[in-house]
C-alpha cells in the first residue's frame, strides 16, 4: 500500500485489458509497433485504472532526459506565426511520446542536456559545429551537407508558380529571390529557371535580403524599365508583398497588368491586398514530421534521410483568373 491506496501496476492494466503484461509494455514503449485496436484496449484500461507510466524513472534508467531542443538560428519575426506553427507541430508529436520541447538560442545552446536537436535557419557557417554535435540532429530546411531534413519541394513550388503565370498570359517572368547562399534558395531559383528555359525565355533574376521594403524600393526605382504583362516570381511572401505594394503605388494594376507570386503561405499572403498567390507550406505538419523523424533517429541510432512535402498552390488575387 502507498498513501492508504493500492498502487496500480502494469499487471493490473494487463488483466483489465485482457492482454499480456508484455503487450501493455509494448503499447507504452513502442506504440508504433502495435495495432490501433490493441492500443485502444490498453489505453482504455489505463484510464479506468488511472495508471500513469513512470516515464521519469525509465528515462533515468536509460540515461535519457526526455527533452528535445529546438534551435532557431535566424531572427524571429514576431508578426508572423511561421515559427509558432512549427513549434506547435513539433510539440504535439513530442507530447504523444512524452517528450518535452525546449526552445534555445545559439548563445544558450549548450546549457542543459537533451536527447536530440531540431535546428532551423542553418547557414554555411553553422555546418561544422552542427556536425560535431554528439546527439541526433534533424534540420527543418533543405540542405546539401548530409543532414537529415524536412522541407517543402522548393524547386517544384517555383516551377509550378512560373508555369501558372505563363498560362495566365504573362509574357515576361522576373525572379525576385533572397540574397542567401542556402540550398532552399538555390532550389527555388532552379524551379523558375527550369520553366523559363523550357519556354526558351530570357531569365531575369534579382536578389535581396528578405525584407519587403527592399523589393518595394527595387520596383519603384526601376518602374520605367518594367514592361506591362510581367509576372514576378518571388522567393517569399515578404518579397512579394513589397513588389505588390510598389506596383500599386506606381500606378500599376495587379493582376491585370502585372502578376505577383510568393512562397510560404503562412500569414503575409492573407493580409496583402489583393491576397498573394503563393505556395502554402504545411508548417504544422512539417513540424510534426521533424519530431517523428528525430524520435525515430534517437530510437534506431540511424540516419532517417529527408522527407520532402509536395507544394500546395494557394490562389489569391495577384494572378489573372
Amino acid at each position: 500500500m502507498y498513501g492508504g491506496e493500492f498502487m496500480t501496476t502494469l499487471l493490473d492494466v494487463a488483466k483489465k485489458a485482457n492482454v499480456s503484461k508484455m503487450t501493455v509494455s509494448r503499447v507504452i514503449n513502442h506504440p508504433d509497433k502495435v495495432t490501433d485496436e490493441l492500443k485502444q484496449l490498453v489505453y482504455e484500461a489505463m484510464r479506468e485504472l488511472d495508471y500513469h507510466p513512470n516515464v521519469i524513472a525509465k528515462a533515468l534508467a536509460n540515461n535519457s532526459t526526455r527533452i528535445i531542443k529546438l534551435c532557431i538560428l535566424e531572427d524571429i519575426d514576431t508578426t508572423e506565426p511561421y515559427y509558432m506553427n512549427l513549434m506547435i507541430g513539433i510539440a504535439k508529436t513530442l507530447d504523444l511520446h512524452q517528450y518535452s520541447l525546449q526552445l534555445v538560442t545559439r548563445r544558450n545552446f549548450d546549457i542543459g542536456n537533451c536527447d536530440g536537436y531540431i535546428i532551423t535557419g542553418m547557414r554555411i557557417s553553422d555546418v561544422d559545429w552542427i556536425k560535431d554535435l554528439k546527439k541526433p540532429v534533424v534540420l527543418f530546411g533543405e540542405n546539401r551537407y548530409g543532414f537529415d531534413f524536412i522541407d517543402t519541394n522548393n524547386k517544384a513550388g517555383t516551377y509550378l508558380l512560373s508555369q501558372l503565370a505563363l498560362k495566365k498570359g504573362y509574357e515576361k517572368l522576373i525572379y525576385v529571390g533572397i540574397d542567401s547562399k542556402e540550398s532552399f534558395e538555390y532550389s527555388r531559383e532552379a524551379g523558375y529557371l527550369q520553366q523559363v528555359q523550357e519556354k526558351r525565355m530570357v531569365p531575369e533574376l534579382h536578389r535581396f535580403g528578405n525584407h519587403s521594403h527592399l523589393s518595394e524600393d527595387f520596383i519603384r526605382q526601376n518602374w520605367d524599365k518594367i514592361p506591362k504583362n510581367t509576372a514576378f516570381i518571388c522567393a517569399s511572401d515578404r518579397l512579394a508583398l513589397g513588389v505588390e505594394r510598389a506596383i500599386v503605388r506606381c500606378g500599376g494594376k495587379v493582376p491585370d497588368d502585372f502578376g505577383v507570386t510568393g512562397f510560404d503561405g503562412v500569414f503575409l499572403n492573407q493580409v496583402a491586398s489583393p491576397k498573394i498567390t503563393t505556395i502554402k507550406q504545411s508548417i504544422i505538419q512539417m513540424g510534426s514530421a521533424c519530431g517523428e523523424t528525430l524520435l525515430d533517429k534517437i530510437q534506431s541510432g540511424e540516419s532517417q534521410g529527408s522527407l520532402v512535402f509536395e507544394p500546395k498552390l494557394s490562389l489569391g488575387g495577384t494572378l489573372r483568373d
